[in-house]
């Protein structure tokens, strides 16, 4: 019985051996051949080497930290090289590969961000990765502050832009700035009710006395925007009704389409101009 143990045993192992050798073999093959492709021929041939990061987290045997550290510096390297024009494409997959290998490893978040928007133009690549550093790391700001960064001054998308900035709001130790930002995307979303609420929040709850007068300044803006959807409401009313524009505002009250007159900020009567029917702030919000 052990005999025969023993000789299954033996030719089991054999049989795992002959396998490996194949597959090796196999290997070895597919590699020479690949190695007969010229790279000139076919630019960027060579991110066919970088498997999955899941992969390669496994294969470095407890050195993920130094692995992501390479394909790193090899990620600068291949996405700076203009010989490669169609490097970009994978641009997500190499930099999804280093977050694997280390996802508390920052920067390559930020410089990957910054590859897609200034060299390769994609936004929503650069979005990919940023969101992919939020999600590893929930307690970095830095990754939808970049996010609304970009979106509000390259992109110009409102909306995103206070999406973002809203998610860094919602980060402990998050800087202020944020506040102001998302209150002022509000504004030029045309959302006063968010802009003056977010503003008045800023006013009352900072104590800088800088960041309180440039609150104020915001404040004066958006009361000026309201009340002249208020008052220019009550003109077409008036026009629609008499045939003309009012000669004054003070018209307006005196027909009962407005309660008051209202005034801005600091207790001024708004300009008007009864020939075209508009009116506008008395001063400049950043001149007061």
């Amino acid at each position: 019985m052990a005999r025969k143990f023993l000789r299954e045993k033996g030719s089991s192992s054999l049989v795992l051996i002959l396998c490996l050798l194949l597959s090796c073999g196999a290997f070895m093959g597919l590699k020479v051949k690949i190695d007969r492709i010229s790279r000139a021929k076919i630019p960027g041939s060579s991110i066919i080497y970088i498997p999955s990061g899941k992969f390669l987290k496994y294969a470095t045997f407890g050195y993920s930290s130094m692995a992501a550290d390479l394909v790193y510096l090899w990620a600068i390297q291949y996405f700076s090289n203009t010989a490669v024009p169609e490097r970009f494409d994978n641009l997500e997959h190499v930099f999804s590969i280093i977050s694997e290998l280390d996802p508390r490893y920052i920067d390559p978040y930020e410089v990957g961000a910054l590859i897609a928007i200034y060299d390769s133009k994609d936004f929503d690549t650069a979005f990919k990765i940023l969101d992919k550093g939020l999600e590893k790391n929930p307690e970095q700001w830095i990754f939808p502050f970049d996010a609304g960064h970009y979106a509000q001054l390259m992109k110009k998308d409102w909306q995103l832009a206070q999406k973002y900035y809203q998610k860094v709001m919602a980060i402990p130790d998050a800087p202020e700035i944020a506040k102001r930002l998302y209150a002022n995307a509000a504004f030029k979303l045309a959302d006063l009710k968010t802009a003056w609420e977010s503003w008045l929040e800023v006013y009352q709850t900072t104590k800088d006395e800088r960041v309180k007068k440039f609150a104020s300044n915001h404040l004066y803006q958006v009361k000026a925007a309201m009340d002249r959807e208020t008052i220019q409401e009550a003109i077409k009313k008036f026009r629609e009704k008499f045939g003309r524009n009012p000669s004054d505002l003070s018209q307006l009250a005196r027909a009962g389409f407005l309660s008051a007159l209202p005034k801005d900020l600091d207790g001024e009567d708004y300009l008007y101009d009864p020939q075209k029917g508009e009116l506008k702030p008395p001063k400049s919000p950043w001149k007061r």
